[in-house]
């Protein structure tokens, strides 16, 4: 099968507090057309230090679209159209353990996915594919991302487990002890079904997970105050944009395909027959299952 460009594209998807990259170097906000509808907003290709860098805000600037009304299938195809190769998703969680408190960095590397308004894949009837999910995200942009945190000497995590609820709503006490009991460490509802869909589009994903309070379950949860929170929302954006900032020349230098198979995992995952696979959804499919479907 075919091989994806060799200079790498990062593209990052910024979540609560952050909708735009300062330092971009020839920035241009352009309007991506997507055949799954529209995204969350337009994508502002730049550069850092000559790295191509294509930025998109989950929620839109201004932050106008709640997690349930997120256009997620064509948030993925948009950046995979603009050329991303590779994804860093930013999103603002709670915390689930004493020991990940507010402010603290999380490199999730596992899902619970509770989610359940949501279209979960590109594919489907005319054009089935099956792609693996046991190990969600890219080890490689992880290993790039904890040198970089330590770098930037903020505080932080490699691995643990993010339960996705749909929201917009937060949990109940119950569901916070729930899925504490479940050995889940960060809650959160934009990162379903965003990874599988970055999987489905043959993408490296990484999640950075910035804690911005604990979650229900915590004794003095209710004597948080809306302007702390704000408070550190605000400064956990500013180490999501020094963190895009440190990591970007780590991610320079990759000349073939990731070692982790992300951009060949549809190699064995497509299982329609090809005289039996739907035109409209090969056509539809052009930008994220190209390369195996015109092969």
């Amino acid at each position: 099968m075919g091989q994806v460009e060799e200079s790498p594209v990062i593209g990052v998807i910024g979540g609560s507090g952050v909708y735009d990259i300062e330092g971009l170097e020839k920035r241009e906000w352009r309007e991506i057309v997507s055949p799954f509808g529209k995204p969350s907003d337009a994508l502002l290709f730049g550069e850092l230090d000559g790295q191509k860098l294509v930025f998109l805000p989950r929620h839109g600037r201004g932050h106008v679209l709640s997690p349930s009304d997120l256009n997620f299938r064509a948030n993925i195809d948009a950046l995979k159209r603009a050329g991303v190769t590779e994804i860093l998703s930013v999103s603002a969680v709670g915390s689930l353990h004493e020991d990940l408190p507010p402010g603290h960095f999380v490199l999730v590397d596992q899902f619970l996915d509770r989610t359940f308004k949501r279209e979960t894949s590109f594919f489907g009837e005319g054009l089935v594919a099956h792609v693996s999910l046991a190990h969600p995200t890219c080890n490689r942009l992880g290993d790039h991302l904890a040198a970089a945190l330590t770098e930037l000497s903020i505080p932080h995590t490699r691995g643990g487990t993010y339960l996705a609820m749909e929201g917009p709503q937060f949990s109940t006490l119950a569901e916070s002890k729930l899925y504490r009991s479940w050995g889940c460490d960060v809650i959160g509802m934009t990162n379903m079904p965003e990874a599988k869909l970055a999987r489905e589009a043959e993408l490296c994903y990484a999640s950075v997970a910035m804690v911005t309070d604990y979650d229900c379950w915590h004794p003095d949860h209710d004597h948080v105050t809306v302007e702390a929170i704000v408070k550190v929302l605000l400064a956990n954006a500013d180490k999501a944009r020094a963190l895009v900032r440190a990591v970007a020349p780590r991610l320079a230098g990759r000349t073939s395909n990731c070692e982790a198979g992300c951009h060949r995992v549809l190699d064995t995952a497509v299982i329609t027959a090809p005289e039996k696979r739907a035109p409209e959804m090969v056509e539809r499919l052009s930008a994220v299952a190209g390369r195996v479907l015109t092969a």
